[in-house]
């Protein structure tokens, strides 16, 4: 039988990771420093007050193991969007708008051409997300950071704070069960679970293809596919959000649909059923090409890992489910259903005619 291939396997201990993330409560005892009150906890992060009515939202983020991909196919202009779509898209869960960011790159050396490309993608992204770019650093770490066959090695950190008033705060409470479940399409990978992909789909971490390759399935170099960037929705939020109650915005990234369980913090007792999904053909590639190498990638483990398609989620209430469908789409992002709210205090997942549940 062969090994379920996990993202134990990608070199991503998902248990370490939680058992880490429990001493995030040392941060609290900083809590009571802010000068304009005390910090409010949301859901996915925290937020701290500017003034009575007002509250900043700041978030740090990077690209992770996606710039072994750039450094692979030795394209560097989109990364850079990657990196601000990272930040910008999880400063929009608590409603704020994003009012700036800044980069920060350790390279093995502040190549000028690879500098150049590095903030044509930053660029992009900050121009999308409706934001300018502040500052940032350029550090050359040599001892630190090593290439990919010969290439320069870098990683990429973008930073971002928005701004949010009291009253339309995002805080995930008053979720109700039969409250649908709204998702907004992804581009494909993004960023999240790029460790699990690259080694099972490229030849140079143990994988099956060249990155010039072209699988069945794919309109493109594979390389190109899981190199595109990461899909920005500030735009599109930030509209849902002026016009209907949104009880509930959640950014579909690392730990995938486990994610919503957060959720439960604000609103106690609730679970929540997925059944509508329309992935891009490089989510079943991966499957497929784990097999042909001799592994197996499990249903259980993509939806843990991946976002199967949709990169973001919005909750609102049955009465509001149209409006918001209408408004996202007039943003020119495809929005749809992918389930709704339960009280079954779980994750569950209909896919391919299974049904699964994630722990």
């Amino acid at each position: 039988m062969p090994k379920n291939y996990t993202y134990d396997d990608a070199g991503v201990n998902r248990k370490q990771r939680v058992d880490s993330k429990r001493h995030l409560s040392l941060l609290q005892e900083t809590y009571c420093q802010s000068i304009f009150g005390m910090v409010l906890k949301l859901p996915y992060g925290n937020i701290f007050p500017l003034g009575q009515d007002r509250y900043l939202d700041l978030v740090i983020e990077g690209v992770g193991t996606k710039v072994l991909v750039a450094q692979l196919i030795k394209k560097f202009d989109t990364i850079g969007i990657d990196a601000v779509a990272m930040a910008v898209n999880d400063v929009i869960r608590s409603g704020a708008k994003p009012l700036a960011v800044v980069d920060n790159i350790h390279a093995q050396e502040s190549n000028p051409d690879l500098v150049k490309n590095w903030l044509v993608g930053v660029v992009k992204g900050a121009i999308e997300s409706g934001c300018p770019v502040t500052g940032g650093e350029i550090g050359d770490v040599a001892e630190i950071i090593n290439g990919l066959n010969g290439n320069t090695g870098f990683d990429l950190v973008i930073a971002s704070v928005g701004i949010v008033n009291k009253n339309s705060i995002i805080t995930g409470e008053n979720i109700n069960s039969g409250d649908p479940i709204i998702g907004l399409a992804s581009s494909g990978l993004h960023s999240n679970g790029i460790s699990l992909a690259r080694k099972i789909l490229f030849k140079q971490w143990g994988g099956k293809y060249e990155p010039t390759d072209i699988p069945e399935g794919l309109d493109r170099e594979i390389g190109l596919e899981v190199l595109e960037p990461t899909k920005i929705y500030v735009k599109s939020l930030l509209e849902l959000v002026s016009k209907v109650k949104v009880k509930a915005a959640v950014h579909i990234t690392g730990d995938a649909y486990t994610k919503f369980n957060n959720l439960t913090r604000t609103s106690p007792g609730i679970g929540f059923r997925f059944d509508h999904f329309h992935p891009q053909p490089i989510f079943s590639l991966m499957q497929k090409t784990a097999t042909e190498i001799g592994f197996s990638l499990s249903d259980e483990e993509m939806f843990k890992t991946f976002n199967m398609g949709w990169g973001f989620g919005v909750i609102v209430s049955k009465s509001d489910f149209d409006e918001a469908i209408r408004i996202l789409g007039r943003t020119g992002v495809e929005a749809g259903v992918i389930g709704e709210v339960t009280d079954k205090q779980t994750v569950e997942i209909i896919y391919n005619g299974k049904r699964m549940f994630l722990t």
